[in-house]
């Protein structure tokens, strides 16, 4: 079998373009591996095939092999360590929350900034997280089920006696709250939202908040949820996002 351009990809089960999608030979190549990676039932961390065995059963050059290793490397397929040998990526959110904070710093600063857009996407999406926990385990004790969460919040408190309530400690609230509901992809992406405002803590400057009020919020958020309590689930959100949009007002009144 040959590429668009005559030139040879063998292999069984090579994914063949769509009807008029011309690919080009670097992407072709690109998708020769990640196809070899699901035919061959790979998962993350799975050691991979080496260059030469790549280059064999592709039937493609060792430039076209690391180009293409390279560039999927670069969005999390493949992970490349030194010394190591080459595996599966394990999925990772690092490209966008990247190209958010980026362009959180270069566009408008006003109130369609990009970082006032990724705000609102994450309070309508704790909220209606929040809700589906409360949805899914209404009939539980809800107590019990989020008993590492309000573990979290006494460490907020303590955190909160002898200074600031570290970000780290803010992020793990967070995703054990919505831990029972068993989606492995929402701590990942409420990760990446924590990670872009941490990128940008520096343009953002200090929170006007006290520590101790801090932690009271999320106390707020916590209550809420155990009383299986909806309005104030959404109050306690709007509160709670309420210190970084008065943070964003500020840097775009600069």
């Amino acid at each position: 079998m040959t590429l668009h351009d005559g030139r040879p990809l063998a292999g069984p089960g090579r994914p063949t373009p769509a009807r008029g999608r011309r690919l080009s030979r670097a992407l072709e190549v690109q998708e020769a591996v990640k196809e070899l990676i699901v035919r061959r039932g790979l998962a993350a961390g799975d050691p991979m095939p080496t260059e030469s065995e790549l280059m064999q059963e592709l039937d493609i050059g060792r430039n076209s092999v690391r180009e293409a290793l390279k560039a999927l490397q670069a969005v999390g397929i493949v992970d490349i360590r030194h010394g190591f040998g080459m595996f599966v990526g394990q999925m990772s959110l690092n490209g966008l929350v990247d190209e958010l904070a980026f362009h959180s710093r270069i566009g408008p600063q006003d109130e369609q900034s990009h970082l006032a857009h990724l705000i609102e996407i994450r309070e309508v999406l704790e909220n209606g997280l929040a809700a589906r926990l409360i949805d899914r385990h209404g009939g539980a004790n809800l107590v019990d089920l989020l008993t590492p969460a309000r573990e979290v919040l006494d460490r907020m408190d303590a955190e909160a006696l002898v200074g600031a309530v570290s970000p780290e400690t803010d992020r793990l609230f967070h995703e054990l709250l919505y831990r029972p509901l068993g989606n492995p992809l929402v701590g990942r992406l409420l990760g990446a939202f924590w990670q872009v405002f941490h990128q940008l803590s520096d343009e953002l400057g200090a929170p006007d908040e006290t520590p101790a009020y801090v932690a009271r919020k999320h106390r707020d958020i916590y209550t809420a949820v155990v009383a299986k309590d909806r309005d104030a689930v959404e109050a306690a959100m709007v509160a709670h996002f309420a210190g970084i949009r008065t943070r964003l007002a500020r840097l775009r009144s600069d």
